[in-house]
């Protein structure tokens, strides 16, 4: 098989979808991989070290999809990229659809076959392709909120920390899942007063037993997050429900509940936010003020640390890509229950059934397509 490593050319993703390491396994393997001139360059990476993998170094975006018969990336296709993917190409990314019904029906139009990372599922209901990305963009996010709290960017001025004498700042993080538990940690860390909201009583106990004693637990009642929000500095929204759109945990209205200059990042931006009034923002515009609060809802945080996040992120995706170049997709797919869960679109139809409940669309179950 030949497969195709693209430069990302979404705003400031920074990120590569292969390292060199992870191009030798596949060259070792008899297959062919195409690398974009200067693909790896924002992750340390240069055309001299994916050529010394193997790999073959092509001028042009153009001429990587031309080529490929799989495209390994990070972010989902953006419109200059719609026109360039052609039936029966493989694309294994994220995706988010749920999110974006314009790429959705363009990703039907191409009769491509789209597996998303985000939805490769185990039979423990675990995420492994998403988990990497989700423990880097929780690090990040309270780095990211702590910035924008300072009176400069428009926040209230608080040092999470606190100093002696000065209580510390106080962070909200709703959902207690990967992006949750490292936000938690990372902000406890820091010296701030933590709660972790969420509706698992399992999840609340589990956090329990291994935060800090600065880390409180609460359940997830709309009543209970107002409760918290007049003094509240930093909320993290890290809701997640795999494949579907986000449910919207903090309103419009709600804003009014908190202080001028409080924070809110929705690390959820991709599969359409926490909060209401989030709208997706890119790290050359990270934020934006609405009555008073301030919006960070970058939908790639993890492409700010690309070389560690390439890293991981190949760490994880390399069993997935082999297993694909291998067998090919169908293969692949039927040998794999978590893989399958991947497969959101194909030959023109939706394969993921929150993805066809989001815009209305046909729903085809996967093992129909084989």
């Amino acid at each position: 098989m030949i497969i195709g490593v693209p430069k990302e050319i979404k705003n400031n993703e920074n990120r590569v979808g292969m390292t060199p390491v992870g191009v030798a396994e596949l060259v070792r393997h008899q297959h062919t991989v195409v690398v974009q001139h200067t693909a790896g360059e924002n992750s340390g990476f240069t055309d001299q070290e994916y050529e010394k993998a193997g790999a073959k170094i092509l001028p042009t975006i153009e001429e990587v999809y031309a080529t490929a018969d799989m495209i390994v990336k990070v972010k989902e296709p953006i419109a200059p990229e719609y026109p360039l993917i052609r039936d029966g190409q493989v694309l294994f990314t994220y995706f988010h659809f749920a999110a974006d019904e314009e790429l959705t029906q363009a990703m039907l139009k191409s009769g491509a076959v789209c597996i998303a990372y985000e939805t490769v599922e185990r039979a423990d209901h675990s995420l492994p392709l998403l988990i990497p990305m989700s423990e880097v963009a929780g690090k990040m996010a309270v780095q990211e909120g702590a910035t924008y709290l300072k009176k400069i960017h428009g926040g209230k001025g608080v040092l999470l920390g606190g100093v002696p004498g000065v209580k510390p700042g106080k962070v909200l993080v709703l959902g207690g899942g990967r992006v949750g538990r490292n936000a938690a940690i990372v902000a406890a860390g820091m010296g701030a007063d933590v709660i972790v909201a969420d509706v698992s009583i399992d999840c609340l106990r589990y956090l329990d037993s291994i935060m800090p004693a600065n880390v409180r637990t609460m359940y997830a009642s709309r009543m209970q997050i107002e409760r918290e929000l007049p003094d509240v500095d930093l909320v993290i929204g890290s809701v997640l429900i795999p494949g579907d759109k986000t449910p919207h945990l903090i309103t419009h209205d709600m804003l009014h509940i908190m202080q001028p200059g409080t924070v809110l990042v929705d690390v959820a931006i991709d599969q359409g936010g926490c909060f209401e009034t989030s709208h997706p923002t890119t790290h050359s515009d990270p934020i934006y003020i609405l009555d008073g609060i301030v919006h960070y809802a970058v939908a790639n945080i993890p492409g700010a640390v690309s070389r560690t996040s390439t890293f991981a992120l190949t760490n994880a995706t390399q069993p997935y890509t082999l297993a694909l170049a291998n067998k090919g997709w169908k293969r692949a797919c039927q040998e794999d229950a978590a893989l399958l869960k991947g497969l959101n679109v194909a030959e023109g139809k939706v394969t993921y059934k929150a993805v066809a409940d989001c815009f209305s669309l046909d729903y085809t179950p996967a093992t129909e397509l084989f």
